[in-house]
């Protein structure tokens, strides 16, 4: 039984799913620290932001593994299974990098004491 398409990931597709990851490693860095600072008090958060933290992970990694399975399902290539399940979690943390990076530095009049 012939497939349709190519059989083999091409250097370009592994070019794009590299930078894919990159992509999800460096927004998943900036939700980290913007997060991280605004439990020091240095970013402006919402007061629920640590419970949102908390309660969207096990949703986002679970829509990240249904849409991997499916993609298996479908007989896609492997490198195109992981790619299905990386650009689903980037929409996650694509998302709360430009929700959380609008918000900004808070404005505080000086030092702490």
């Amino acid at each position: 039984m012939a497939r349709k398409g190519n059989q083999f990931a091409t250097p370009t597709d592994m070019i794009g799913q590299w930078m894919n990851m990159n992509m999800l490693w460096i927004e998943t860095m900036s939700v980290m620290s913007m997060r991280m600072l605004g439990m020091a008090g240095m970013w402006s958060v919402t007061p629920s932001e640590n419970k949102r933290m908390v309660s969207e992970k096990p949703l986002a990694f679970m829509g990240s593994i249904a849409a991997a399975q499916r993609a298996a399902l479908a007989g896609k290539r492997p490198d195109q299974i992981v790619d299905v399940a990386v650009t689903r979690l980037r929409r996650k943390t694509r998302s709360n990098s430009r929700r959380l990076a609008k918000r900004g530095m808070t404005r505080q009049s000086g030092p702490r004491r």
